[in-house]
């Protein structure tokens, strides 16, 4: 079974002239593609840039977590990384600790939530501080209205 890759590579995006080849190889091998092929072309539209390919991509991950039982435990880690990537947060953490219990040691795995903690938290503090301001500018507006009725 070949290694995860670490969370610094599911960074890395990969174009659009890159995603072509691997598309090639799958329209080639329909309709009876081979799961590898499946595999290297949704890891490959999880690291596009574009929601859509993202999206594809982990529809394809999720089609080979349901058809290739030998396979699941890295389908774990590559759906927990196209949520992630899609910013759905709580189903990356949810996949990625379905695949920690799998593997309580796993290295990439154990990055990949240390990653999402920090994202949710950025998140968070990101959304305090939009609330934060929307509520101060309500005041401004409040005192500036409330002065200029009681003249």
């Amino acid at each position: 079974m070949e290694s995860l890759p670490n969370v610094a590579e599911a960074e890395t995006l990969l174009y659009d002239d890159e995603l072509e080849v691997l598309k090639q190889q799958y329209v080639k091998e329909l309709p009876d593609v081979r799961a590898q092929t499946k595999f290297d072309y949704a890891w490959g539209l999880v690291r596009n840039g574009k929601k859509a390919n993202q999206e594809l991509g982990v529809k394809l991950f999720r089609e080979i977590y349901n058809d290739n039982p030998t396979r699941r435990r890295e389908c774990l880690y590559y759906l927990a990384l196209g949520a992630y990537r899609l910013g759905s947060y709580k189903e990356a953490r949810q996949r990625n600790e379905d695949l920690l219990r799998l593997e309580p040691r796993n290295v990439q795995a154990l990055a990949l939530r240390r990653l999402i903690d920090e994202k949710v938290r950025t998140e968070g503090l990101i959304g305090i501080a939009l609330v934060g301001g929307v509520v101060a500018a309500v005041a401004v507006v409040g005192v500036i209205v409330y002065k200029s009725t009681s003249r």
